[in-house]
C-alpha cells in the first residue's frame, strides 16, 4: 500500500472508540399525551389552545406513538448498528405537576422498560432530562422566569438519577437552552411569552443555575456509585462575516458569543460569567434605554462557583451556518435585541440550499469552524455531537433521500478534518433524528428522520430510508 493511500485511509477512518448514535425527544415521538397519568406540558397546551400556530395545524397527541412502539424503535436502532440512543424523559410524564413529591409510577415504568430494552440490545442510553416540554403547572407559576424553577429542576434531576442512574451513564440536563429562552422573548417557541429583550435573559439565567444544581447533585450524591457523566446540550450556527472588514469580523465573533457563548462561557469559560460581548453590548444598551440596571443578570460569587466547571463533556448541536454583518444602529434583531448584527441565511458563503426548510443552508465547513471555535475558546474539551441532521418538507422528502446522505457525508468529512487537522477532541456523533417526528410549530410538515413514519397508518409504520442504510454501512465499516 502506498504512503498516499495509507494516509487517505487514515483520514477516512473514525478514531478508535468513536461513538455513533441517533436521537429523538419525548414530545416529538412518544404520543400518549394524556395516557397513564401523564400531566400536561407547555407544548400540549399551546398546540391545543392555539392550533393556528402550527404550520399544518397538527399536534403530537399520538406523534410516532413511541410510547407503545418503543420496542420497534429499539429494534431499528440495533439493526442499523448505532452505539447509543439519545432520548428525552418527559418531565410531566414522570412528575405530572412538575414537583417531585407526586411521582407517576406508570411513567417511570415506561422509561425503565425503554432503558432495559436498549441495554438488552447493547445500545447505550443517553438521557436528556428536559427537551422543552415543561409541566404546564410549573409554567403557571412563571416557568423559567421564576427563580424557584431551579429547585424544582434540581429535585427532578435527583429523582431521575435515583431511578435510572444505575443504568444510564450519559446525561444531558437541558436541551438547547437558547431555544427555550427564545420562548420567553420573541414568542416563537412555547410558552410564547413576549418579553423581547428581557425575558430571554432571565429565563437563560435560571436555566444555567438549574443545570448547575443538577450537576452538583450528581457530583455529591451519585457520581461515586454510578460513575456516569453529566452535561448540558448547547446549540449554535457558525457565523461567517459578510466581509473581511474589521466591523464584520467583530460582528461575527460577537454573534458567536451571543449564541454559543451565552451558555458555554459561564460553564466552560475561565471566568464563570457571560461573554464579554454580551456584557458590553447589553449593559450599554440597557443604560441607553434608561434602565437602572442591565437586563442581563449578574451572577453572585456563589453562583459563579456553582456553574463554572459543571460539565463532564461538551454536548454540541449544529445544523447550519449563517452570514453576519455589523448593524451599528440595531435595526435587525430577529432573535435577540442588543446584538447589533444583521443575520442572513440566503447569502451564507459557499452554502447550498437543497432543503425547503428556509433556515437549513448546507454549509459543512461551518461545522468544522464551530468545533474549532469550541476548542480554541474552551481549552479543547471532549465533544460529543448530540444533534446534527437534515430536514425537508415531507412532499420533497422520501425513501430515496440522497440530499440527506450528501448532507451527512459532507458534514462528517468536515468533522474528520476538525479532528485530524485542527486537533478537536470529538468523540461521538448523533444523527437527528431517528424518526420523522413532530417538528414543533412546523408540525408534521418537516421531516428530519432517517426512518420514514407513515402518519396515515394507525400503526405508524416505520420504513428505513436510504440514509438509514448509509449509516448502517458507515457504522459497520467505521470509515467514510
Amino acid at each position: 500500500m502506498s504512503e498516499e493511500t495509507s494516509s487517505g485511509d487514515r483520514r477516512q477512518r473514525f478514531p478508535d472508540g468513536f461513538l455513533f448514535g441517533t436521537g429523538t425527544s419525548a414530545h416529538q415521538v412518544e404520543g400518549a399525551w394524556n395516557t397513564d397519568g401523564k400531566g400536561e406540558s407547555i407544548w400540549d397546551k399551546i398546540v391545543h389552545d392555539r392550533p393556528e400556530k402550527v404550520a399544518d395545524r397538527t399536534n403530537a397527541d399520538v406523534a410516532c406513538d413511541s410510547y407503545h412502539l418503543y420496542k420497534e424503535d429499539v429494534k431499528i436502532i440495533k439493526e442499523l448498528g448505532f452505539d447509543f440512543y439519545r432520548f428525552s424523559i418527559s418531565w410531566p410524564r414522570v412528575l405530572p405537576t412538575g414537583e417531585a413529591h407526586i411521582v407517576n409510577d406508570l411513567g417511570v415504568k415506561y422509561y425503565n422498560n425503554l432503558i432495559d430494552e436498549l441495554l438488552k440490545n447493547n445500545i447505550q442510553p443517553m438521557v436528556t432530562m428536559y427537551h422543552w416540554d415543561l409541566p404546564q403547572r410549573l409554567q403557571d407559576l412563571g416557568g423559567w422566569l421564576n427563580p424557584m424553577i431551579t429547585d424544582f429542576f434540581r429535585e427532578y434531576a435527583r429523582l431521575l438519577f435515583k431511578l435510572f442512574g444505575d443504568r444510564v451513564k450519559l446525561w444531558n440536563t437541558i436541551n438547547e437552552p437558547e431555544m427555550i429562552a427564545i420562548g420567553y422573548g420573541n414568542a416563537t417557541m412555547a410558552p410564547c411569552i413576549k418579553l423581547f429583550g428581557y425575558g430571554e435573559y432571565l429565563a437563560a439565567h435560571h436555566m444555567l443555575i438549574a443545570h448547575a444544581k443538577a450537576y452538583r447533585v450528581y457530583d455529591e450524591e451519585f457520581r461515586p456509585t454510578q460513575q456516569g457523566r453529566v452535561t448540558i446540550a448547547l446549540n449554535s450556527m457558525y457565523h461567517f462575516p459578510k466581509t473581511e472588514s474589521k466591523e464584520d469580523l467583530e460582528a461575527a465573533e460577537r454573534a458567536m458569543q451571543f449564541q454559543l457563548g451565552w451558555f458555554a462561557d459561564p460553564i466552560y469559560g475561565p471566568n464563570g460569567d457571560y461573554p464579554p460581548a454580551m456584557r458590553e453590548y447589553i449593559d450599554k444598551a440597557s443604560k441607553k434605554e434608561g434602565r437602572s440596571k442591565s437586563v442581563l443578570p449578574t451572577f453572585t460569587p456563589e453562583e459563579v462557583k456553582l456553574i463554572k466547571g459543571s460539565f463532564d463533556f461538551f454536548a454540541f448541536q449544529h445544523y447550519t451556518s449563517c452570514q453576519v454583518s455589523d448593524d451599528p444602529e440595531g435595526k435587525f434583531q430577529p432573535w435577540y435585541t442588543h446584538k447589533y448584527v444583521n443575520i442572513s441565511f440566503s447569502d451564507c458563503k459557499s452554502g447550498k440550499q437543497s432543503s425547503h426548510v428556509v433556515w437549513l443552508k448546507e454549509v459543512p465547513e461551518g461545522f468544522r469552524k464551530s468545533l474549532k471555535w469550541i476548542k480554541d475558546r474552551y481549552g479543547n474539551p471532549e465533544v460529543i455531537v448530540t444533534e446534527c441532521g437534515y430536514g425537508d418538507w415531507k412532499e420533497y422528502d422520501g425513501l430515496e433521500d440522497d440530499n440527506r446522505i450528501n448532507y451527512y457525508r459532507t458534514y462528517l468529512e468536515e468533522m474528520m478534518e476538525a479532528i485530524l487537522e485542527d486537533g478537536c477532541d470529538v468523540r461521538g456523533f448523533a444523527a437527528w433524528s431517528l424518526l420523522d417526528n413532530y417538528e414543533w410549530f412546523e408540525g408534521l410538515r418537516s421531516t428530519f428522520g432517517i426512518v420514514h413514519v407513515d402518519y396515515s397508518s394507525a400503526e405508524r409504520k416505520r420504513t428505513p430510508k436510504k440514509s438509514a442504510k448509509f449509516f448502517q454501512s458507515l457504522i459497520a465499516r467505521r470509515t467514510l
